[in-house]
């Protein structure tokens, strides 16, 4: 399945994980951020927490390689690139954990509906889905984009979204409960003048993710969605290379977050680690917002 996609990313990534016993430690040391996969984090008991060392192999935004340590669990690796799931592996393994990797598309149902299965009949269990497989699209007005243009930021975004959550909601059932976390964006919260696929995109991912945990609070499944401002990824970079002068929109893109910054792909992380663990085991239907307040103006 594929937790996130971005450009040139790929469009499958999305992250599995497993609970995996007391808490979460809070000088992190091992979980690689790059622009492969995410991770299932499996494992045959139920603990309560996500342990400190839960290997948020998430891969959530790009290619910065940071590492915290989130522990020695079972991860399921899948990406729409084969080599980069390889990587990965071989990266994961060579530093002593288990992982296995599956090529996946998000936007493709019976490619999901099987690696899900395969996931869990492989790891024995699912307990957090972590939907983060994105692109961005044409930045064009609206008059000027075509049915195609529309349909791929769709299909992905919401679509993969959609069925990821659908084919993990009996596993997740089976388990007992657990956790679902969409990737929205800060303009899912507001309005911006470009990419308009984009925003109705994560507009969407939003209000499902509040339908979902209603639907599903009866069977202690927990979802929520997490708005990212501007996160210094791949995808942000290429975006920024489209402008005239890609230094100067880096700056003006920073200055607009009142914090004078844009984020770094561990401050997203951190807030999914946190709807993953038990620590949020009151939090469903919420927006995670981690922008540096760029939506607080």
């Amino acid at each position: 399945m594929r937790f996130e996609a971005y450009l040139p990313w790929p469009p499958t990534l999305n992250g599995i994980w497993r609970r995996a016993g007391s808490r979460i430690h809070r000088s992190p040391k091992y979980v690689e951020w790059s622009e492969a996969a995410a991770v299932a984090l499996c494992e045959a008991s139920p603990p309560k927490m996500i342990h400190g060392s839960v290997s948020v192999e998430l891969r959530l935004y790009g290619p910065s390689r940071r590492s915290y340590d989130i522990d020695n669990r079972a991860k399921a690796v899948l990406d729409l690139l084969e080599s980069d799931t390889d990587a990965l592996v071989a990266d994961l393994t060579a530093a002593g954990h288990r992982a296995r990797g599956w090529t996946c598309d998000v936007s493709v149902e019976k490619t999901v509906a099987r690696v899900m299965a395969e996931v869990v009949d492989h790891f024995g269990r699912l307990d957090i889905l972590v939907n983060n497989a994105g692109v961005a699209g044409v930045n064009k007005p609206t008059h000027e984009i075509t049915e195609a243009e529309w349909d791929w930021v769709q299909a992905i975004n919401v679509k993969g979204v959609f069925f990821c959550t659908k084919h993990a909601i009996p596993l997740l059932r089976r388990a007992g409960g657990g956790s679902i976390i969409n990737l929205s964006s800060i303009y899912g919260l507001v309005g911006g003048p470009d990419v308009p696929p984009y925003h109705a995109s994560k507009g969407a991912v939003r209000l499902m993710s509040k339908t979902d945990a209603l639907i599903y609070a009866p069977d202690r499944i927990r979802v929520n969605s997490i708005h990212p401002g501007f996160i210094w990824t791949p995808m942000v970079e290429h975006h920024l290379q489209t402008t005239g002068d890609p230094e100067a929109a880096r700056a003006a893109t920073a200055a607009l977050h009142p914090l004078g910054h844009m984020g770094e792909p561990d401050d997203i992380a951190w807030g999914a680690v946190y709807l993953a663990s038990d620590e949020a085991k009151f939090v469903t239907g919420s927006e995670l917002v981690i922008d540096g307040g760029y939506t607080a103006r």
